[in-house]
C-alpha cells in the first residue's frame, strides 16, 4: 500500500494550512456542478481546522457560494474566485474591486451559443470557460478571450486544465495567502499550499518564498518542491495529521 504521507510535509500545531479543492479535495469533473464529495472530507476537514485552531483555509477558483454548497455545514475560511474575494476567520468578506465584465461575458456568450459543449461560469468578480468537453476548441475560445481582456480593463487571463479563467488583475492565490499569513490565527506559522494546476503556481511561490510547502497534487511542471500522486493521497495525508481524539469529532464546525 502506498504511503504517500510519509514523503510530505508534515502538518503540525505551527502549520497554516491552504488547500486548493477542485483536483486536489476532489477529484475533477465533467461538469463544474457534478463534483462527488468524499465522504469523510467533510469531517476531516472541520477535525483539522479545529486540531490547527482555525488556521486552515481553501484558496480556489471557485464561487464561495460553490464551495460552502459542497461542504456544508462547513464553513471555512476562503480565497474564492483566484483571490478576488477572501472570507477570513471571523467571517469578513474582503473583496477586490469590481470589474467590467461586459466584453470578456459577451465573448464567452457568443462562444457558448455557437458551441454548446463549452460551459460557462459566471462568478461575482471572474468568469470561467471551460473546453473539456471540446478540446479541440482551445485555441479558437483562447483567441476569442484574449481579445475580449485587450478591450477591457483590469482583467486578466490565466489558462488551467481545459478551463480558461478571467479574474482582476492584482490578485492571486499568492496574494490570498499573504494576506491570510498577516493575520490571526494564521500569522508566525509555516504555511503549507497543495494544489494541481498552473493557476495555483502564484500560492506556490509564495509559501515558498515565505519559508513553508508546497505540494503539487499530480503530474506536470512546477515550482512545487512537494508532489502528491492524487486525490486519494492527498486524502491519506490529510487524514494522517489527524489527532485520533479529534477525528471524528463534529464540534469544531465554524459557523
Amino acid at each position: 500500500m502506498h504511503k504517500p504521507h510519509e514523503m510530505l510535509p508534515r502538518i503540525t500545531a505551527r502549520t497554516a494550512l491552504f488547500l486548493d479543492f477542485d483536483g486536489t479535495l476532489v477529484e475533477i469533473a465533467s461538469r463544474p456542478d457534478a463534483v462527488i464529495i468524499p465522504p469523510t472530507l467533510t469531517s476531516n476537514l472541520a477535525a483539522l481546522y479545529g486540531q490547527l485552531g482555525g488556521a486552515l483555509a481553501l484558496v480556489s477558483g471557485r464561487r464561495l457560494l460553490d464551495l460552502d454548497g459542497f461542504l456544508a455545514p462547513l464553513q471555512l475560511p476562503a480565497a474564492v474566485e483566484h483571490g478576488a474575494q477572501r472570507r477570513n476567520v471571523q467571517g469578513q468578506m474582503i473583496s477586490a474591486p469590481a470589474t467590467d465584465l461586459r466584453h470578456v461575458l459577451a465573448a464567452a456568450e457568443g462562444l457558448i451559443q455557437q458551441y454548446p459543449d463549452l460551459q460557462l461560469e459566471h462568478k461575482n468578480l471572474a468568469l470561467s470557460l471551460h473546453y473539456r468537453h471540446a478540446p479541440e476548441l482551445e485555441a479558437l475560445c483562447l483567441q476569442v478571450m484574449q481579445t475580449a481582456v485587450a478591450n477591457s480593463s483590469g482583467l486578466q487571463l490565466m489558462q488551467g486544465k481545459c478551463v480558461i479563467d478571467l479574474k482582476p488583475t492584482g490578485v492571486s492565490k499568492g496574494t490570498a495567502i499573504a494576506a491570510f499569513m498577516a493575520e490571526a490565527p494564521f500569522v508566525g506559522r509555516v504555511p503549507v499550499f497543495a494544489g494541481d494546476d498552473v493557476t495555483d503556481e502564484d500560492g506556490f511561490e509564495e509559501v515558498q518564498r515565505m519559508g513553508g510547502h508546497a505540494v503539487k497534487v499530480g503530474a506536470g511542471a512546477t515550482s512545487a518542491l512537494y508532489r502528491c500522486a492524487g486525490v486519494p493521497a492527498m486524502a491519506d495525508w490529510l487524514q494522517a495529521a489527524l489527532v485520533p481524539s479529534l477525528a471524528s469529532r463534529a464540534e469544531s464546525l465554524p459557523s
